[in-house]
């Protein structure tokens, strides 16, 4: 089969010409009868070439044959040429390309950018979670935190303060092509809706958690790659506290270092990750080895989760072709396109994913992409694909999945607030994460069934309740003055 992935120069030259270069190829069908003398003209090199590429330059074989049809053998071989030139110059060349990017070893500051301020410079305090709050009720002022909570900055506050959650933004958005993802955390911290009661479950996270802000993760602007080892580094620092690392994102190439970082700590395919998006980030053969579509199988090519304990959920849109859904059926991985949920129903599809989250490890990590969300609750994303999950269903399962598992970690990634000029999209992502923290609170309050809900929030219990508080005297007393001055 064809590599799915052509060289960058040939698919953008293609694509120019209204091409669709990556599909997978069929069987060779037959040579029309006008093409073949024409076929039959050129060298056995060529011909064979022709036979096994030309699908791949064209999209299909009718589209190649359309285009050949009429053509003498001297613009035959002249379209074989072009395409061999397009695949060899494409290619690396040792004569004129660099194989790495040369760095200024010699600059005094070449790691200033991540270096930890020492404690010592610091100003002078006890470990533990700070409070920025000059409030007593922190939500209406101070300096805006992640759900609220308490600031750390050092490992040491994570211990002291007995820390089970620090939510830490990566505002790295290189990897992408459309760019303002490192404003995600940004967005977030100041979002309405960051912390408080999750009314279906009567669950306050805020109160059964140990929450913290643990600040940004320095990035290098000028490289995704050396970027996202420091990240994993910061990430394993969390985790090794016992605390669980939320990243707030930044693009989806943190997805390879946050799996990483954890497996540094965990161990090498100790757990397993479900992976909420529209397009399955798998893909390989790129001149970088990092970018937001390659994570996955970055993290899987490196041994850090084991594809059979690899969920995806939510994927829709042009890309993979068959060739990507191949390649996860090989390597064992399950998934879940929004063509499944079309075919079978939420509720069966949900439930699959969440029985198929229990198997093989009791350990997860999710790692939620917004733009697995319709671009109608997420318009702030730089890679929007219609006819994804609903609020509405996005919310339960992930909750269910925080309280059913062994949380070890939690990526919200891809938002991009620059491309939304409402606050809709920082808000869904918050309400997203605090879905996760909800669940996790339940957990610890000793609730493991995904699918709780609070019968004080689902059932009003009516007319029982009512007289029930009528003779208890707990029902309102009518006041015709309330409201008024009093004298």
């Amino acid at each position: 089969m064809m590599h799915p992935v052509k060289p960058v120069l040939v698919a953008t030259l293609l694509m120019s010409l209204g091409i669709a270069p990556l599909m997978a190829k069929q069987d060779m069908p037959e040579i029309p009868q006008e093409l073949e003398a024409t076929f039959d003209a050129l060298s056995v090199e060529k011909r064979e070439y022709l036979m096994e590429e030309g699908e791949g330059f064209a999209g299909t074989w009718e589209k190649l044959f359309v285009r050949l049809r009429g053509k003498s053998a001297e613009e035959l071989e002249a379209f074989v040429d072009a395409m061999q030139y397009l695949e060899s110059a494409s290619k690396f060349n040792p004569e004129t390309d660099m194989a790495s990017i040369p760095l200024n070893i010699e600059a005094e500051d070449f790691n200033g950018w991540k270096l930890m301020n020492p404690r010592v410079l610091a100003t002078q305090r006890e470990p533990g979670p700070i409070n920025l709050s000059y409030y007593a009720e922190g939500s209406r002022g101070g300096v805006q935190t992640f759900a609220g909570a308490p600031l750390a900055i050092y490992p040491e506050d994570l211990i002291a303060g007995d820390v089970e959650v620090a939510i830490v933004g990566a505002p790295l958005d290189m990897g992408t092509y459309y760019r303002g993802q490192r404003f995600g955390p940004q967005a977030m911290r100041s979002g309405y809706y960051q912390a408080g009661n999750d009314m279906a479950t009567m669950v306050n996270p805020s109160k059964v958690l140990s929450i913290v802000d643990y600040g940004d993760i320095a990035i290098d602007n000028m490289s995704t790659e050396i970027s996202v080892h420091h990240v994993r580094e910061r990430i394993a620092e969390i985790a090794k506290t016992g605390a669980i690392p939320f990243i707030v994102g930044g693009d989806h190439s943190l997805e390879y270092p946050d799996i990483a970082g954890l497996a540094d700590v965990h161990g090498k395919g100790s757990f397993g990750v479900v992976h909420f998006d529209s397009h399955f980030d798998a893909g390989k053969g790129q001149a970088h080895y990092i970018t937001h579509g390659q994570p996955v199988y970055r993290a899987i090519k490196e041994g850090h989760v084991k594809a059979e304990n690899f969920i995806q959920v939510g994927l829709r849109g042009p890309w993979p072709g068959d060739w990507g859904f191949e390649w996860m059926r090989n390597n064992g991985m399950r998934y879940h396109p929004m063509a499944e949920i079309e075919k079978k129903g939420w509720k069966e599809v949900m439930e699959d994913a969440l029985r198929e989250a229990r198997e093989g490890t009791e350990k997860l990590f999710i790692s939620f992409d917004v733009d697995v969300l319709d671009p109608a609750f997420v318009p702030g994303t730089g890679t929007p694909v219609p006819g994804g999950l609903t609020m509405r269903e996005a919310i339960p399962i992930v909750r269910a999945l925080c309280t059913e598992s062994e949380m070890i970690g939690f990526e919200i990634v891809e938002l991009d607030p620059l491309l939304d000029n409402t606050y809709r999209s920082a808000l869904n992502a918050n309400y997203i994460m605090h879905a996760c923290l909800t669940g996790i609170a339940m957990r610890k309050m000793g609730i493991t069934d995904g699918s709780y809900l609070s019968d004080l929030s689902t059932e009003d219990q009516q007319p029982k309740s009512g007289k029930r508080g009528l003779k208890a005297g707990d029902a309102e007393e009518i006041d015709p003055g309330y409201g008024r001055p009093r004298p």
